[in-house]
């Protein structure tokens, strides 16, 4: 075969694998440059203000809801319950960030309580209708109050994403209501484990 060819061959297969792109190791979202990274500024459920630099060190789970939610609320915090579980002794470097969309009602005493039902690596967190309203438009979520029934009660439909950072603060991966214990586990733990950047 001419040289000539073999360079134009060679160039060719340089040039496909190039192409070739390795697969995802993620089975969630994947956000990286696409949302931005931690930051806020809210009361947590001890009544302390704290920032999203409060958290520099732990892969924070951020989740928007409020305590008299009738369903996905408590859902989704079983399920991330049984997810800090499967991680074992690596959930310790894990916080779930529960954002009260319902600050009215949402004291940091009634946080503390709810949070504290399913487990210590869960915080609850709250602050002015101003200042969660900045943090909710941050992320894109989306919440409004239901209509008051007779004794005053209402729902609030709310968003139902769970945004994933990385140690550093970085935005990284989405989650949604339909994602399962198994692919939460797999991502944080090649979140956890992942070399420093």
């Amino acid at each position: 075969m001419p040289r000539r060819l073999l360079i134009l061959f060679a160039a060719l297969a340089l040039l496909l694998a190039g192409c070739s792109h390795a697969p995802s190791p993620w089975l969630l979202t994947d956000v990286r440059g696409y949302l931005p990274n931690l930051r806020f500024h809210l009361t947590n459920d001890l009544g302390q203000p704290v920032t999203g630099a409060s958290y520099r060190g732990k892969v924070a789970l951020l989740y928007f809801g409020y305590t008299h939610c009738p369903d996905v609320c408590p859902t989704t915090l079983a399920h991330l319950t049984v997810v800090l579980q499967n991680l074992g002794p690596l959930a310790q470097h894990v916080r779930v960030l529960f954002v009260s969309v319902d600050p009215k009602r949402d004291t940091p005493a009634l946080l503390h309580a709810y949070t504290s039902a399913f487990g210590p690596h869960i915080i609850g967190l709250t602050g002015t209708p101003d200042a969660i309203a900045r943090v909710a438009k941050r992320y894109r979520v989306a919440y409004s109050y239901g209509k008051p029934d007779a004794s005053g009660n209402y729902v609030v439909n709310h968003s139902a994403a769970i945004f994933i950072f990385d140690k550093q603060g970085r935005a990284r991966l989405l989650a949604t209501e339909s994602s399962s214990v198994a692919q939460l586990t797999h991502d944080l733990h090649l979140l956890l484990t992942e070399p420093k950047a």
